[in-house]
């Protein structure tokens, strides 16, 4: 019963804050990886090189299914963007389920740009259904298909030292965000831009998805809040509770 009340509160807030949101501009603070990303959007169609948007391993069915999600969302983005250059766009993950619906997102940003002919279902890959497969899988799309960023977005383990490093032997710009700890660690020690935290769930927001993505963001913040606020007065309870006051 709880749990329905949360989603349901969820839910309306951010229904809400999207209206918002739609007639009044955003203030985002700045984050140099999501500011470099966009710019690097632009400079692969002036190259002529690729993007390579790696979505990890993580399935949509467990708790890394968030981070799958949010990787997803900026594909969709990306795949709009760079949908008419001469070499677009490729995703790789590591996960059945997540493999098709990278092919439908990338689609979908084919037909947003009204370019849905030009749509080629292999841009779209499962590199490997295991962590170190998947690894190698796309350490080989990067090195092998002119790729001049490679985009890590979703669940990374220990395996990300390896596409950090076989990215940096090829001069290939990495950004990444894992929401796993170890993974975390190392995109943020091995690479120049790494997002932070709940970053990797502000993509969207920051690249123009839409509304719903600021939204989203305006939501965390409440929530967030709410947390902080219940947690201090859990600890005020107690501590009047400890000396008899209450």
């Amino acid at each position: 019963m709880i749990e329905l009340v949360v989603i349901g509160t969820s839910a309306f807030l951010l229904f809400v804050i999207t209206l918002w949101k739609r007639r009044s501009p955003a203030n985002l603070r700045e984050i140099p990886a999501l500011t470099f990303l966009y710019r690097t959007l632009g400079l692969s169609m002036e190259d002529g090189t690729r993007l390579h948007i790696s979505l990890g391993h993580g399935g949509l069915l467990n708790a890394r299914g968030g981070s799958a999600l949010a990787g997803l969302a900026l594909l969709r983005h990306i795949a709009e963007r760079t949908s008419v250059s001469d070499k677009p766009s490729v995703a790789s993950s590591g996960d059945s389920t997540l493999g098709l619906l990278t092919q439908d997102t990338l689609q979908a940003g084919y037909q947003a740009a009204g370019v849905e002919e030009l749509y080629v279902p292999t841009t779209g890959r499962v590199a490997g259904l295991s962590p170190f497969s998947y690894a190698a899988g796309a350490m080989y799309i990067s090195q092998n298909e002119d790729v001049s960023a490679n985009i890590m977005i979703g669940y990374f383990g220990s395996e990300a030292a390896l596409l950090a490093e076989a990215s940096d032997r090829e001069n290939i710009t990495v950004i990444g965000a894992s929401d796993d700890l170890t993974g975390q660690a190392i995109l943020f020690a091995s690479t120049q831009d790494a997002l932070i935290g709940e970053e990797l769930f502000a993509t969207g927001a920051y690249l123009g998805a839409g509304a719903s993505h600021l939204a989203s963001l305006t939501v965390q913040d409440i929530l967030r809040w709410l947390v902080i606020v219940a947690i201090l007065g859990g600890v005020a309870v107690k501590f009047l509770t400890f000396f008899g006051i209450v």
